[in-house]
């Protein structure tokens, strides 16, 4: 069998975008795309601490955000080789969790998402339910709860996430049900405070009027 048909199909472009890699924000070629990943080439030439701090970052983590505006994709990449050509690092990506034919303005925020699993509880229809993080953001939290969930985007709720030690109102930005009978929801953070001291209760928020 020929070997190159085991291989995704790979298709040459240029097009611009965004990572998120060693604290900061990166400007990006991509070289070219398959279904699985893309090859892209950081924009700035590096010197031998630049490379140092990439790598250092990628012993940590080889997950990052990725963000191509002209393709409207954004999301979550691992970072599976690393070369070196003409004073300029190429990254090959791999996709993890991307989304297509994303809001344009959502990502003008530039808020990154870090993978932080964890469980917490939400407030739907009159019940806590459980669910589990999937990631997180300065402007919010991506969760999974185990049960189909019927809500109305910007319906505003309240949550507890121990892992982070917070509590607040959140409000539901989207929502997809997964074949599997679960929810995948992306939050807002409306209005969030510290949880409180340990012993003492969760959950007590005041009724509304």
């Amino acid at each position: 069998m020929n070997a190159s048909l085991l291989r995704p199909y790979r298709k040459n472009l240029t097009t611009h975008g965004l990572i998120y890699l060693a604290g900061e924000e990166q400007p990006i070629t991509i070289k070219n795309i398959s279904i699985t990943g893309v090859l892209a080439q950081l924009n700035s030439k590096v010197g031998k601490n630049d490379i140092k701090d990439i790598f250092n970052t990628l012993l940590s983590s080889t997950v990052i955000d990725l963000y191509l505006p002209e393709m409207r994709l954004a999301g979550e990449v691992e970072v599976i080789r690393v070369d070196m050509q003409d004073d300029h690092i190429l990254l090959a990506l791999e996709f993890k969790n991307v989304t297509y034919d994303v809001n344009d303005l959502l990502y003008k925020r530039k808020a990154y998402r870090k993978n932080l699993p964890g469980p917490g509880h939400i407030l739907f229809n009159g019940e806590y339910l459980e669910f589990n993080s999937v990631n997180v953001s300065v402007d919010g939290i991506m969760i999974r709860l185990a049960k189909t969930v019927h809500v109305e985007p910007e319906v505003v709720t309240v949550f507890e996430f121990k892992r982070l030690e917070l509590e607040g109102e959140i409000k539901v930005i989207w929502l997809e049900h997964l074949p599997d009978g679960e929810t995948l929801m992306g939050l807002q953070y409306v209005h969030m405070e510290k949880l409180a001291i340990k012993g003492i209760p969760h959950f007590a928020w005041p009724q509304r009027a």
